[in-house]
Formats: C-alpha cells, structure tokens, sequence
C-alpha cells in the first residue's frame, strides 16, 4: 500500500512504523510538512518519508499513491481533507475530524457532494480489543436497554504536561481539550447508546497546571517528568506558567435522544491513570478499564460475573491498547478488499460535536440543547435544505 501524507507528526510518524510492521510493502511516496516532527521516528525504523513537496497540490499531482494521510494539527484538517476529496483521493484523517460547529457543518457539505465512505478516521478506540467484546456483550443482549453511563479519561501528569507545552494548549489550533483528547471516548459511548447526545452539560477549569503548584516552589529541581514526551510544532519549556488556554479538568453531563444519560471526566494530572466506564442497562452492567485492562459483565438477574476478560498491549511500544495494530490491519483491508470499518467519519463529526457543545456549557454555564445542530447538520449532510453558515444553540 502506497501513502501521501499531509502533516508527518508524531502520530503518523508512529502509524507508519505499525503500518510498516503490518504490511512489508507498505510505503510512504511523499510529504508535506515544514517541520516533519515524525521523521526521525521513521528514520530510526529505517522508513523513507519519500519526497518532500511544498504543497499538497503539487505531491497530488506528482505521486500516485492509495491513501493520502493528514496528520496536520487540527485546524488545518478541513482544508486538507477537501483538497483530497476534491481530488478524487481516498483520505485517512487524524482525529479530531474537524475543530468547530462551523467545520463540521462544512465537512457535512463536502461529504454530501463526494461520499461518506472515501474519508477514514482515526478514532482508534474503536478497533481495540476491549471496546469490540463490550460490543458483542451488548449484541448478544447481556445489557439490555443502555439506562446510564460513568466514563472518564484520566492521564498521567507528564502527558498533561504534554499538552501545556505542544500546540494543543491553543484552543484556536486543537479545538479544546474535550475535543483533541477525549473524542475517542465520546465517540465509544455514542456508539454504545446508539443515538445522538440531545441536551449537554459542564464544567471545568485550570487548578492543576498554573504557577502556584510549579514544584520549584519548594525546591525541586528534577523537572523531567513534565519534559519526558516532547512537543513538536510550536512548542514551549513551560508547564505550570503555559500561556495556554487549556484546560486541565472537566465534568459533564448528557442526555441522549433517547433518554439515555451519561457523566463524563477527564483529569490530565491522574499519577495512577485510568481510562474506565461503567455502562449500565436495563438487564445487567459492564465495567471496564482501558489502561488496566479489564471487561467484567455482570447480570442484573442474578448478580453473577457472566464476562470476565483481561487485556494486554501486543508490546511495550504499542499505543492505545493495541488498538492501533488492528487499525492498520482493517485499514489495509479497506483499501485492497473493500472491508467495512467499525467506525466512520460521521461518527467522528457527531463524537466532535458532543465535545464541542461540552465546552460551550462550560463557557456560558448553561445547559445545550443540540436539536437545532443536529437538525442544520443533517439538512447539510442530505442535501436537504440550505444550510446557515453557522449553528445556533439554544439553552434549555
């Protein structure tokens, strides 16, 4: 499999070491990017980036290829994808798909002219392990109707860090921690309700990360941890001092279409981190952890333990659980055989907007209400009707 890519970060630098390993004839024709922050990863892998091109324009129209990438940061994603569409290409995003509710109306239009099924997405939670047998507990009825959900997603305090030094730490550039971050999450639990969130609540702030917790306020030196992973694209030595305006912990609260409810955290300075929920339904309950690694399914009949897994990354290289392993796999098998993927790019435009409507309540204090959103998307989507440059949200 041939690749163009736009944007050679981290991300798709790793991806085209997993790619690599999962194809021996899996290559990369060409980049765009000023800055390749993933090529020394390649380069220690022995992978060659291809050749270097100015513009995406002139590597489209230079290379042939079967997949064009974008790994840009996220602001740049909606220009990237629709060069690709336009071109007629097959294009793999990373998530987030798109940073507002402005972009995600915009990329409905483009999806309308040109088809949901040439744009993949990222949101490689869906192909892990845990979350498909937590799939197939729900399928095989073990749960019932979904009633309730508790979910977080907590990191350790030098990924937090991480995100106060990177560009990510710009809301103007990342969208928002809810969004950058925890989409794969949302997107997970959208997918579990099966139906969109209607009305969403929250809030959260700065507490962690700001001057007066600095530890060289009481003499410590060592400083690596909130150094260990570095920043790439316009990245900055301070942590506890970010001229940022992320966030560093968040609650919310959602309501789906069908009355399902959901409570959902994220925390970036958890020293023992966890990544868990607890979906709860009318005929029984699954626990699980990403990071620990469990899947526990009891029934509500009789209060026995009816699933109990247990799950380990393929390697200590491996991210996201090996999800990103059987990423690659299904991607392969999508571009040579036609095999469907467990999760789309309309997926990933709703998980973004419920991320999107999270950091709206938090900012006004209020409660959204999605229904106007959820209706100008779908006129967008459809074709239906002329849609408004802009979504207006209403509180309840």
């Amino acid at each position: 499999m041939k690749v163009a890519i736009i944007g050679l970060g981290f991300r798709l630098g790793y991806l085209g070491r997993i790619f690599r390993d999962m194809d021996p004839t899996f290559e990369i024709v060409g980049h765009v990017d000023p800055a390749p922050a993933g090529l020394p990863g390649l380069d220690e892998a022995g992978i060659s980036a291809g050749k270097a091109y100015a513009t995406p324009q002139e590597m489209i129209a230079s290379e042939t290829f079967d997949l064009l990438m974008v790994g840009s940061p996220n602001h740049m994603h909606l220009e990237h994808i629709r060069i690709g569409l336009e071109a007629g290409l097959t294009v793999f995003t990373e998530k987030p798909i798109v940073v507002t509710i402005e972009e995600s109306l915009e990329l409905a239009r483009l999806l309308h002219r040109h088809g949901h099924d040439r744009l993949l997405v990222g949101l490689v939670l869906r192909y892990s392990p845990l979350y498909r047998d937590l799939r197939q507990a729900q399928a095989e009825g073990r749960l019932g109707e979904i009633v309730s959900i508790e979910a977080s997603e907590h990191i350790e305090p030098y990924h937090g860090a991480f995100f106060m030094r990177d560009w990510r730490r710009y809301g103007r550039y990342a969208g928002g921690f809810m969004l950058e971050k925890c989409c794969h999450d949302l997107d997970l639990y959208n997918g579990v309700v099966g139906a969109r969130p209607r009305y969403v609540s929250s809030f959260g702030g700065r507490k962690s990360f700001i001057p007066a917790n600095d530890p060289r306020n009481e003499g410590a030196n060592d400083m690596e941890v909130y150094h260990r992973k570095p920043s790439g694209w316009e990245g900055s030595d301070k942590v506890f001092d970010s001229d940022g305006d992320l966030i560093d912990y968040q609650t919310a609260i959602v309501e789906y279409e069908n009355g399902a409810a959901m409570t959902f955290h994220t925390n970036l300075n958890v020293p023992d981190q966890f990544r868990r929920f607890c979906v709860i339904g009318s005929k029984g309950m699954a626990e699980g952890d990403f990071v620990r690694g469990y899947l526990d399914v009891h029934s509500a009949r009789n209060n026995e333990k009816v699933v109990a897994k247990t799950y380990q990354a393929p390697s200590e290289m491996s991210h996201h659980y090996g999800a990103d392993e059987q990423m690659a796999e299904d991607v392969f098998k999508f571009i040579t055989e036609g095999q469907t993927l467990p999760v789309s790019a309309l997926n990933a435009i709703e998980a973004g907007i419920l991320a999107l409507a999270m950091d709206e309540a938090r900012f006004a204090r209020k409660v959204v209400d999605l229904a106007p959103v959820w209706a100008e998307y779908d006129a967008c989507l459809h074709g239906t009707a002329a849609a408004s440059s802009a979504a207006q949200t209403k509180s309840a």
